[in-house]
């Protein structure tokens, strides 16, 4: 089967038998960088995975056209040393991606440190599909994007302080306070409603300690890295030796308060409303439902740009 100069293959030309070992050994032709589009007359998906165990993670897979008469596939083997990014690191150049995170419950913040492929393979998911929707929308121009990467770290730890460290202590309070009145009123018709109130008390005692022990040791000498970087001068900490030594606490807190989130969230099925809800009832989970997507894009801003960042930071100003 001959190329043109696109390097496109019509695989609907070749014997059944000799259509995956042929692609195989197209694919293994390719120069890093280079590409093959194969053409096909179904979905090529099984080949996405016998690629995938064969070669491993060493290839994008993009859908050009998806039937019902064609589908045509690119196939792009990756540069050595490129790796698969990050949710984290994919939510950082563009945030939008993360609605496309959420839609398939995949945690971009406390697990942002996993790649599409490796969740994927954990939940179960269709990782294509997955990966497609991810492309669109980085072909989409952004509109006027928040640009929390390229901020100083400074100014980055004042907005997450101002913004929703002030949130969280405005809403805990009427988060815990209406928990504890659902309960009383519906508790007997809705037993899940006592798990759902012991675990939004378990959050408000943790967060409010993580938030404080943060803007008191961890915050204030992240602020003086940046600072120190303007003088190539290393300030010193006072109650630990170098940042890495507190961040994996603060990450595996984070964790902590995610996984209460998430576990509040199945309990309330997603927080459909059940037929006798109150207003109360409906205030509480409507309360719940943002306070859980605030604190994703909190802890994103914190695990996936402001630590590493000042981790990278620090070590530089050490090598100085």
């Amino acid at each position: 089967m001959e190329a043109t100069a696109d390097n496109i293959l019509n695989v609907t030309l070749l014997e059944p038998t000799h259509k995956h070992p042929t692609i195989f050994a197209r694919y293994d032709e390719l120069k890093e960088g280079e590409h093959l589009t194969i053409h096909n007359d179904h979905d090529p998906k099984p080949l996405y995975y016998q690629l995938l165990g064969e070669r491993g993670n060493v290839f994008t897979w993009e859908y050009l056209e998806e039937g019902p008469e064609w589908w045509k596939v690119k196939i792009r083997k990756n540069i050595a040393g490129e790796n698969d990014e990050t949710l984290g690191q994919l939510a950082t150049k563009d945030l939008r991606k993360a609605e496309v995170f959420k839609k398939y419950g995949l945690d971009f913040s406390c697990g942002g440190k996993k790649t599409v492929k490796e969740v994927c393979a954990e939940k179960g998911l269709d990782v294509t599909k997955i990966e497609q929707e991810l492309q669109q929308i980085a072909k989409v121009p952004a509109a006027h994007p928040i640009p929390y990467n390229e901020w100083n770290l400074d100014f980055l730890v004042d907005y997450i302080v101002n913004t929703h460290h002030r949130y969280i202590r405005k809403q805990l309070p009427d988060i815990t306070t209406y928990a504890n009145k659902v309960l009383e009123v519906h508790g007997n018709k809705h037993p899940e409603l006592i798990e759902i109130n012991q675990r939004v008390k378990a959050v408000n005692s943790k967060l409010i300690d993580h938030l404080g022990r943060e803007e008191k040791t961890l915050f204030p000498y992240i602020k003086e890295l940046a600072r120190a970087d303007k003088n190539t001068q290393l300030p010193q900490a006072t109650h630990f030796n170098a940042i890495q030594d507190v961040v994996g606490n603060h990450e595996n807190e984070h964790e902590g308060v995610g996984e209460n989130l998430n576990t509040i969230r199945k309990l309330a099925s997603n927080y459909a409303l059940p037929e006798d809800a109150c207003a109360s009832y409906t205030l509480l989970y409507r309360m719940l439902d943002e306070f859980e997507e605030d604190i994703q894009l909190h802890i994103h801003l914190e695990n996936n740009i402001l630590f590493p960042k000042a981790i990278a930071l620090e070590q530089q100003l050490k090598n100085n």
